[in-house]
């Protein structure tokens, strides 16, 4: 059994000790911050498109299937509806969890999704994520983005609540690259 002691970096909080620090600290690399709130904005709209184009061509299909059954495949598009969720729920799941850590219109912007203290995201932190941001612009408005702007990270009210925060891409993998002395 392990016990936890002041020199123990585990993370957790016990005795005195601080709890893990931020993996990206807005003061001492602001470059990984720059334009983050823009980009994200294109970003959603590009995935929003992503999102479209399947739903959109469900419809036509339904639409279609309905003229050929002579009604009775218009039933189908109670469907539409659940399934456009579901849809969503694992295009984020599946992309943010994926290597990359990013949705499609993130990859496009050079972003990346990573939790507080650096690690990836994974399948459930993608699909609570998407959960959480939906929620919180329907119930309080389009103008809880605005938390973005009085924060050095650029994080939106979902991020706080879920430990996460988003990186320019481009700028962190130049950071990771040791200098050469020679």
């Amino acid at each position: 059994m392990a016990s936890a002691s002041p020199g123990n970096d585990d993370g957790w909080s016990s005795g005195g000790t601080s709890p893990r620090p931020h993996a990206y600290d807005p003061h001492q690399q602001p470059e990984l911050f720059r334009g983050v709130l823009t980009r994200r904005m294109i970003a959603f709209l590009i995935d929003l498109l992503v999102l479209a184009v399947p739903v959109i061509l469900a419809v036509i299909f339904i639409a279609v299937f309905g003229v050929v059954t002579l009604g009775l495949g218009w039933a189908l598009f109670w469907l539409v509806s659940p399934a456009s969720v579901i849809w969503a729920i694992v295009y984020y799941g599946a992309t943010i969890g994926g290597p990359n850590s990013a949705t499609i219109g993130m990859r496009v912007m050079d972003l990346e999704l990573r939790t507080w203290y650096g690690a990836p995201g994974y399948f459930v932190l993608g699909a609570v994520h998407a959960v959480c941001f939906w929620i919180s612009v329907s119930a309080l408005s389009p103008f809880i983005l605005l938390i973005g702007l009085f924060n050095g990270r650029r994080r939106l009210l979902h991020d706080y609540v879920l430990g996460t925060v988003v990186i320019n891409t481009s700028v962190r993998s130049q950071l990771a690259q040791p200098a050469r002395t020679w």
